[in-house]
C-alpha cells in the first residue's frame, strides 16, 4: 500500500512545482516589461517630463490613479459576490492590485490577470470554475464602463469622435446611443431573467439587479478616474477639456484591448495627438505612463512575489503541523482474528 501511495506522489509531484513556476515566470515577465518600457526613454527624458508638470497636477495624477486602482478592487469584490464567495476586503484588494498591475503591462489582460487571480483565489476556497466566472464578470464590468463612458462622451463630442475614428458624425451618434442602450438592456435583463442561459455545455448565470447596477456604476467610474489622470498630465502640455480627454482615452483603450498591446504602448500616444497636434505631449505621456502603469508595476510585481513566498511558507507549516498531529494520535490496537471464535 505504501509503495502505491509513493508511486502516486511521484507521478503527480510535478504539479507541486507547476504553480510556483508560473508565478516565477509572471514576476520575471513583469521585471522584463518594466526594463523594456523604461529602455525606450532616457532618464533625462523621464525626469524632465516629470519636472514640467506642476506639483498640483502631479499630485492629482497620483490621486486619480490611486482612485482608479481602488475602484478596480470593486470589480473583484462584486465578482466574488456573484460566485457566492465572501472574502475580507484586504484579501480582495491584494489579489486585485497584483493581478491588474501585472495584467495592464503584460497585455492579454484577461489571461495574464486571470492567472494571478487564480493563484490567489484558489488558495482561498474558489474553484477553477469560480475563477473563470470572476474573470468574465470583471471583463463585463470593463465593457460596461467603456460603453457608458464612451457613449456619453461620443454623444457630447460627436465631432471629435468623428475626427478620431473617421466615421460620419451621424454614425458616431448612433454608436453612442447603441452603447448606452446596450448597458441599459444588460440591467433590464438582470431584472427580467431569473434562470441561467444554457449554451451547449456552458451555463451563463445573469447577476442579480443589485450587482448589475453596481457594475454600471463602478465600470465607468474607473475609466473616469483614468481619464482624469491623463487629463492632468496633458494639462501641462496645453489647454484641453476633460470630456475630450475622456472620449479619446476610451477610443484608445478599446483599440488597445483589441490589439492586446502591453500597456497600450503606442496606441494612446497616437490617439492623444489628435487633441494637441501642435504641442509636445511626449513628456505628459511619459508622466502618465509612469504614474498609471510603471509605478503600480513596481509595487505589484514584488508584492506578488513576496505574497507567493509567504503563502507557500504558511502552507508548508500547516502541512507539517497536520502531519505531526496525525502522528501523535494514539494508534488503535489491531484486532487479531482467532479461528474458531
Amino acid at each position: 500500500m505504501g509503495s502505491v501511495h509513493a508511486a502516486k506522489l511521484e507521478k503527480h509531484g510535478w504539479r507541486r512545482w507547476l504553480a510556483p513556476c508560473i508565478a516565477l515566470v509572471l514576476v520575471a515577465l513583469a521585471a522584463f516589461l518594466l526594463s523594456r518600457t523604461l529602455r525606450q526613454y532616457r532618464l533625462e527624458d523621464i525626469t524632465t517630463s516629470l519636472a514640467a508638470i506642476s506639483i498640483s497636477h502631479f499630485a492629482l495624477m497620483l490621486a486619480f490613479a490611486a482612485a482608479s486602482y481602488l475602484t478596480l478592487t470593486g470589480f473583484d469584490w462584486l465578482a466574488l459576490r456573484y460566485v457566492g464567495l465572501k472574502l475580507p476586503y484586504p484579501k480582495v484588494a491584494l489579489a486585485s492590485f497584483c493581478s491588474l498591475s501585472l495584467g495592464h503591462n503584460i497585455g492579454f489582460a484577461a489571461l495574464s490577470s486571470g492567472a494571478v487571480r487564480y493563484r490567489f483565489y484558489t488558495r482561498w476556497g474558489a474553484s477553477p470554475g469560480d475563477v473563470a466566472k470572476i474573470v468574465v464578470f470583471c471583463g463585463i464590468t470593463v465593457g460596461l464602463g467603456l460603453m457608458i463612458l464612451g457613449g456619453c462622451a461620443t454623444l457630447i463630442r460627436y465631432d471629435l469622435a468623428s475626427r478620431v475614428t473617421g466615421l460620419p458624425e451621424a454614425a458616431c451618434i448612433g454608436l453612442g446611443i447603441i452603447c448606452l442602450a446596450t448597458a441599459a438592456a444588460y440591467v433590464a435583463l438582470s431584472a427580467w431573467r431569473r434562470h441561467p442561459f444554457r449554451v451547449r455545455h456552458w451555463t451563463v448565470e445573469i447577476p442579480p439587479p443589485r450587482l448589475a447596477l453596481a457594475q454600471v456604476v463602478v465600470g465607468p467610474t474607473n475609466f473616469a478616474f483614468v481619464a482624469a489622470c491623463l487629463y492632468h498630465a496633458l494639462a501641462a502640455a496645453g489647454t484641453v477639456a476633460y470630456l475630450e480627454v475622456a472620449a479619446v482615452y476610451v477610443i484608445a483603450n478599446v483599440t488597445s484591448l483589441i490589439s492586446h498591446v502591453p500597456g497600450g504602448l503606442g496606441v494612446i500616444e497616437t490617439v492623444v495627438r489628435y487633441l494637441l497636434p501642435d504641442s509636445n505631449v511626449i513628456g505628459a505621456l511619459i508622466a502618465f505612463r509612469a504614474v498609471y502603469f510603471l509605478l503600480p508595476l513596481c509595487l505589484g510585481g514584488p508584492l506578488f512575489g513576496l505574497t507567493e513566498l509567504m503563502l507557500r511558507k504558511g502552507a508548508g507549516r500547516a502541512s507539517k503541523q497536520t502531519t505531526a498531529s496525525r502522528s501523535k494520535q494514539p494508534q488503535r490496537p489491531k484486532r487479531v482474528h482467532q479461528p474458531g471464535r
